[in-house]
């Protein structure tokens, strides 16, 4: 149901269902054959003790390095506090708690911490200088107040900047248009939210909770055994850098180029794969089956599906369903495919190898295999009607020139490595009946052509003779000759048809019945006649596949005048998405640039933490290499809170410098060092 809880949907369903198996005649069950709602109990059920982990990691770290529990304690809170401020604005927005949400928040939860331990860290030191600067004497309540409002203001407003500044860089996230932008836009509104309220934390309320909960003696920073092992470890690294800035900076720079290697090796697609625990089976054959054919080649599949441990039941269906706006073919067959729970699985099986089992095990002559996740799939035909992951749109004016050159385009994607199977549309492969009325033949028998025609719509399509009643329910009663008769063009012939002098003669003797060849499906994009072709990759990145999938067919099929060819599917929102961040990532950046400035007063400084942001994206695409992932929207998504974080930690290591450069002038020299 459209603008509806898919999970409060699917439950009112089951229950609606239990009800009707009360009523139902002895011998007759209901059975289901696909069910969402497992996919989302799981997936939202993961995410959740994902983010509870993430939770227990961020408090032990919390009190590992500030080694004092009631400030670890300030720190901790801020994360209920801020997710609380996300989920009141969540329902007022009406966003519900799903897998793209609850990542936006398992995103935030790192960087909503690390203003809270920033500014007790500070705190922790003037509280400590002050001790140092009155020895022997007891820290009165007013005069902590006074510490704690001092080391808050020295350190507030850069925070809420560098917080601010990581808010503001999901910025090209919200543009995204299309599926792209309904599926990363609850993403991005949950992270904004939790950072947003971690910023009006740390300015508003962390401060007093410092003013409440530190007391007692506050441990040295030296103190804390970690804290020793990291600086023994960084302050050496730290001189030495220091007094060769030229060699530092250039290894930096060669750092940054050696990012070009991953960027060759690492391909693209639109989203990760991810399993949705079922399949959806959705071959093409050529035009011209019969529903007989169809219906066996149905029974056929499923029986060869069923002999695979891994499937828990199977339900097909070929050609349209019982709704007037299913556009499906006869030829177009789709099968739901509910595998069994994974611990029920043969050990070491995966997707991946079922479905090669079952595209081994399915081979039929006439039939191109494709294997699809159900949700993907359904996403990727109301978008854009391709029900694979590489679509080919080839238009032009002519029916046979698209036809031939769909064609010649399937032969070309099969020679491209990675290409699982290839099928072009035949547009022209349609077979029909003909009866072509003469009107001297029927004028013999006293009979004109509409009463020929009447015949004909009556005798093989039916005609309306009434209703039966049974109980309160109506049936129309159809009237029309039997299959048997009407199977074949010769059997159409000898119909036998009463003229109206009473004489009984066939349809034969006043017209002719003939069979042609014509356009088995019509479509139409931009108001030109469009044809279609399949294509299904695996063990290759999506958008390797495109470029040589794009190289192949400009070397070797030759497009006749007026013939265009597009690509669609998942490639289509790959490439929108690309452009859009190519046109909003340099624009925020900007906007990050005017706030930074506004905060150094400094053009230098405000460049110097924007190109350090390169520097920290180094790392990530070296990783996506060593893990085998590819560049995708998710990726992207990644890389653009990452670089937040990293202009996040500019800005405070600015903001120390300036510091301790105002405390102690001598420091802004280089030879300081």
């Amino acid at each position: 149901r459209s603008g509806k809880n898919a999970r409060e949907v699917i439950s009112a369903v089951k229950n609606k269902l239990e009800t009707l198996k009360q009523s139902l005649p002895e011998g007759v069950e209901i059975v289901t054959t696909y069910d969402r709602s497992q996919l989302i109990d799981r997936a939202v059920g993961n995410l959740s003790h994902k983010l509870l982990e993430e939770f227990i990691v961020v408090a032990l770290v919390c009190a590992l390095f500030l080694w004092h529990l009631r400030s670890a304690l300030v720190a901790i809170i801020s994360l209920p506090l801020g997710l609380c401020f996300a989920f009141i604005i969540m329902r007022f927005q009406g966003i519900n708690a799903n897998i793209m949400s609850l990542g936006g928040i398992a995103i935030a939860v790192g960087a909503m911490v690390d203003a809270a331990i920033v500014m007790i860290e500070n705190a922790h030191k003037r509280l400590e200088e002050w001790q140092h600067q009155h020895p022997g004497q007891k820290l009165r309540n007013d005069t902590r107040w006074q510490v704690i409002t001092q080391a808050s203001v020295e350190v507030g407003p850069a925070l809420f900047i560098s917080l601010l500044i990581i808010t503001l860089s999901f910025i090209p996230i919200f543009t995204l248009e299309g599926q792209e932008g309904r599926l990363f836009g609850p993403l991005a509104f949950t992270k904004t939210w939790s950072m947003a309220g971690a910023a009006l934390l740390a300015i508003m309320v962390i401060p007093i909770l410092m003013g409440l909960w530190i007391r007692g003696k506050i441990p040295a920073e030296t103190s804390n055994p970690l804290n020793r092992l990291l600086i023994r470890l960084y302050h050496p690294l730290l001189l030495k850098v220091l007094r060769w800035p030229k060699t530092t900076l250039l290894v930096a720079v060669l750092s940054v180029l050696t990012v070009i290697w991953p960027l060759n090796k690492i391909g693209g697609e639109f989203l990760p794969q991810i399993n949705e625990g079922d399949l959806l089976y959705m071959p093409s054959t050529l035009p011209g089956i019969s529903a007989a054919q169809a219906a066996a080649m149905l029974q056929t599949t499923d029986k060869l599906f069923m002999t695979v441990p891994e499937v828990a039941r199977v339900f097909g269906k070929t050609g349209k369903a019982e709704t007037a706006t299913d556009p499906a073919p006869l030829e177009m067959v789709e099968t739901t495919i509910q595998l069994k729970p994974e611990d029920q699985w043969r050990p070491g099986m995966t997707m991946d190898k079922i479905v090669a089992e079952l595209d081994k095990t399915v081979r039929l002559p006439g039939l191109a295999n494709l294997w699809v996740p159900p949700i993907r799939n359904r996403i990727d035909m109301l978008s854009t009607g391709i029900k694979s992951p590489i679509g080919i749109k080839v238009s032009g004016r002519v029916l046979a020139d698209i036809d031939a050159t769909a064609e010649q385009i399937e032969g070309v994607a099969r020679t491209v490595p990675g290409v699982t199977s290839a099928l072009a549309e035949r547009l022209a492969g349609g077979r029909y009946i003909n009866v072509e009325i003469q009107r001297d033949r029927a004028a013999r028998y006293g009979m004109t052509p509409a009463d020929v025609q009447l015949f004909i719509t009556s005798a093989v399509g039916g005609a309306m003779i009434g209703e039966t009643v049974e109980g309160i329910e109506r049936y129309p009663v159809n009237l029309r000759y039997p299959q048997r008769y009407r199977n074949s063009p010769e059997q159409l012939r000898q119909l036998p048809i009463l003229t109206p002098m009473k004489q009984q003669i066939t349809l034969g003797d006043v017209a002719d019945v003939t069979v042609s060849t014509g356009a088995s499906m019509l479509k139409t994009e931009n108001a030109r006649p469009t044809g279609w072709i399949y294509i299904d990759a695996r063990d290759r990145d999506l958008l390797s596949v495109v470029n040589d999938l794009k190289q192949a067919i400009a070397e070797n099929v030759q497009l006749k005048p007026g013939i265009s060819v597009t690509f669609s599917g998942q490639f289509e929102y790959l490439e929108r998405a690309s452009q859009k961040l190519k046109l909003m990532v340099p624009m925020t950046l900007l906007i990050i640039f005017v706030l930074l400035y506004l905060a150094f007063r400094r053009v230098g400084e405000a460049l110097l933490i924007i190109t350090s942001v390169p520097f920290a994206l180094v790392g990530g695409f070296w990783f996506l290499l060593w893990m085998g992932f590819h560049m995708s929207v998710a990726t992207g998504t990644g890389f653009i809170a990452l670089a937040g974080v990293a202009a996040e930690f500019g800005v405070v290591m600015l903001m120390y410098l300036r510091h301790a450069i105002e405390a102690d002038p001598s420091l802004d020299d280089p030879r300081t060092f």
